[in-house]
């Protein structure tokens, strides 16, 4: 039988009797949690390891909450992340959804309803993922399959690599649409680095290669900005 893998929560909350509570909480409903007392930390931890939610207390020593959701996003744009918070002024509520925030909960809090509420959003990205891992494309004449990461054309079938395939598939997923460089070198190569962009360079032209028996089918700089797959 197959051991369903436990979800990893980062928690960042300064107080210590608090912190420890909502950490033995979440172990007992099945969590696998990291708890860190400070913004520097808890950051410190995202860097290393991969989470599939945060929790983030706005006020915290060294960096605080919204400091540290601001550098999590620049990593990963999609990782739930909710504010856990004594600040109840209106200003900061809006500031944390406006850094990307899945919820902003007011302490003190009923932690059933935190529980429910991180089920709901966990649930919602698995079935989220398991539609967009499923999904295949009709791109001109090509049948692309990321699934496989198979890109197939009258007969003749190419096998990408792993990163071909994410960025085909991100193209695919905005086609005649922009898809932001920064986007994708953030969420395929972890970061926006001079030397990632040029790698990325590097697979397009690799993509334009595979695409090139469609003439209706093109990739386009947006200069500055991205890439723009042009597609029937």
């Amino acid at each position: 039988m197959e051991i369903k893998k436990k979800s990893k929560v980062l928690l960042c909350e300064d107080d210590t009797n608090l912190g420890s509570v909502m950490k033995n909480f979440l172990e007992i409903n099945d969590f696998e949690v990291v708890l860190e007392r400070d913004g520097r930390l808890g950051l410190a931890a995202f860097q290393r390891e991969k989470f599939d939610i945060c929790l983030l207390d706005v006020m915290m020593p060294n960096m605080d909450g919204f400091t540290v959701a601001e550098e999590i996003r620049d990593i990963d744009p999609d990782v739930p992340l909710f504010f856990v918070s004594a600040k109840t002024m209106k200003e900061d509520i809006i500031q944390g959804y406006k850094l990307g925030a899945d919820d902003y909960i007011v302490k003190p809090f009923d932690s059933d309803v935190l529980l429910m509420k991180i089920k709901a959003i966990l649930k919602r990205n698995e079935e989220e993922n398991r539609v967009s891992d499923n999904i295949e494309f009709d791109l001109g004449s090509y049948h692309f399959n990321p699934k496989l990461r198979e890109l197939a054309i009258k007969g003749k079938t190419i096998t990408l690599s792993p990163k071909e395939n994410d960025l085909l598939k991100m193209l695919a997923e905005h086609k005649n649409d922009l898809l932001p460089r920064e986007r994708a070198l953030k969420k395929i190569w972890g970061s926006d680095t001079y030397f990632n962009g040029r790698s990325m360079d590097v697979y397009i032209a690799k993509l334009r290669k595979y695409l090139k028996d469609d003439t209706k089918i093109e990739i386009v700089n947006i200069h500055g900005n991205g890439f723009r797959l042009v597609a029937p």
